[in-house]
């Protein structure tokens, strides 16, 4: 199907291209210029050609619409930032710090934050929805060293837009302070970063949009922020840590399988301990069997371990290994609870070890 055919087959007009036609045979049709895209010069006999007006917007969004209705496509809109949710009459609320940031690298311990972004915003206790206006903070960091090449063409930040920066202590401490709960999508990589450079980090609860909620479970094809905001019907330009901010809170804002908001299971979440199980001295011939379990390998501990969200998680798991793995032997695993304030950190849990 032509595309003068494709106008007509959703109710419009064609002659809608921002472009002049070019010169072409009869029977073909001259494909519309993509906003954005590198197009050929025009031809000389073209130049003097009219230049039909723009489309407006509202056009846009009625031809939006009709490919909406129509089972053969879906239309994703950019994500727009909300700058207040309304709604706020005086309800029992609780603050929520959503994080990201941006980096030299991976490890902690030897690289450095080069952005961070975070928004407050109260969260209706009863609905689990964002209320009230919301708190905005980015800034950059010079890291004192030259930007990774590999990490400008991931972030499109370079030395240039961070050279001389460097992010407010106090600003930050103010902000944070107020807050219950600091969500990040794969808090276990942003919580170690804030935490070396802002100690007010390391006494607030955490909660992780990415592990903390089950998104196979919900449905979801992937846990990736950016396919989660595309299953919303949004795109936005990822990897800059503010939009990255407001695409998460808009997706925690939505609902889940049982109706709650992302927001309110973090918030329930948060007065839960996790465990860290670790199966010491598992046999060898069992790695099957706890890698199809789901269990992890710790290289330099050299053991095989698992996270639980319950204590009856943690007793199911622990009959399972005694069981399955362990059979006849004596055996003790170790056990490390972490509780909101330690979880997705560096710093260890309470460790203790019990007999199977």
């Amino acid at each position: 199907m032509n595309k003068t055919d494709q106008l007509s087959f959703f109710g419009f007009e064609a002659g809608g291209s921002d472009k002049p036609a070019k010169p072409a045979k009869p029977a073909k049709v001259p494909a519309p210029a993509v906003a954005g895209t590198p197009t050929a010069p025009a031809a000389p006999e073209a130049l003097s050609a009219p230049v039909p007006p723009a489309v407006p917007a509202s056009e846009h969004d009625a031809m939006a619409q009709t490919l909406a209705q129509h089972p053969d496509f879906r239309v994703l809109r950019r994500l727009q930032p909300v700058a207040d949710y309304g709604g706020l009459h005086g309800q029992p609320t609780q603050r929520v710090i959503v994080l990201d940031t941006e980096t030299t690298g991976l490890d902690s311990k030897t690289e450095s934050i080069i952005e961070l972004a975070m928004l407050s915003v109260l969260v209706d206790a009863a609905t689990g929805l964002p209320v009230g206006p919301v708190s905005v903070y980015e800034s950059f960091e010079d890291p004192g060293k030259p930007i990774p090449p590999q990490i400008t063409e991931i972030t499109g930040i370079d030395d240039s837009m961070v050279q001389g920066q460097r992010i407010d202590d106090a600003a930050v401490h103010d902000l944070v302070a107020q807050a219950d709960l600091v969500v990040a999508h794969n808090a276990g990589f942003d919580r170690p970063f804030v935490e070396a450079r802002f100690p007010v980090f390391a006494s607030k609860a955490w909660g992780c949009s990415f592990q903390g909620i089950d998104w196979k479970k919900e449905g979801r094809g992937s846990a990736k922020l950016e396919f989660l905001a595309s299953e919303r019907g949004w795109f936005y330009d990822a990897h800059r840590a503010q939009v990255d901010c407001h695409a998460l809170l808009q997706v925690l804002a939505s609902p889940l399988a049982d109706g709650q908001t992302g927001l309110s299971r973090l918030l329930a979440g948060a007065g839960q301990t996790r465990y860290k199980l670790r199966a010491t001295g598992a046999p060898f011939e069992a790695k099957d069997k706890l890698k199809a379990r789901g269990y992890r390998w710790d290289g330099e501990g050299r053991v095989w371990w698992c996270s639980l969200a319950s204590d009856g998680l943690l007793d199911a798991e622990c009959a399972w290994l005694r069981a399955v793995v362990y059979g006849s032997r004596s055996a003790r695993v170790q056990i490390e609870a972490l509780d909101s304030r330690v979880q997705y950190s560096s710093r260890p849990g309470l460790q203790t070890e019990r007999q199977l």
